[in-house]
């Protein structure tokens, strides 16, 4: 599923605190800061659609990620690799080199961080 940019800031704000308040969440936010009240309904919504949770002490909610940043990234990714790349990983690799202009020496880097990542999960495979 995907977030409205405005769900993603407060998600990307509840993954590095953990857990926290709606006037913690605000308080993380740049100034101009949103209203309370639309950090709380941004809140709200992200419960309904599964990827926040709440305990409550008496009044008070403390809120935290049902969905983990890894998890919703990956997925993200995956679906712009499907969407846009035809699913063609090669492919959105050379649109990234191309547009971030690496040179031979940060693919050959990457070439090697990838298989020493391989090489680290086939050995607890």
């Amino acid at each position: 599923m995907q977030l409205t940019k405005a769900e993603e800031q407060v998600m990307q704000i509840l993954w590095e605190m953990g857990e926290g308040l709606v006037k913690d969440v605000r308080d993380r936010f740049d100034d101009p800061k949103p209203a309370r009240n639309t950090v709380s309904t941004v809140i709200r919504i992200l419960e309904k659609k599964g990827f926040v949770g709440h305990k409550d002490y008496g009044k008070v909610f403390v809120y935290y990620p049902l969905v983990m940043k890894n998890e919703y990234s990956g997925k993200q990714l995956f679906g712009l690799l499907h969407d846009y790349f035809n699913n063609s990983f090669p492919a959105m690799a050379s649109y990234f080199a191309r547009e971030k202009d690496l040179s031979i020496k940060d693919l050959e880097q990457l070439l090697e961080d990838t298989k020493t990542e391989l090489a680290k999960r086939n050995k607890t495979a």
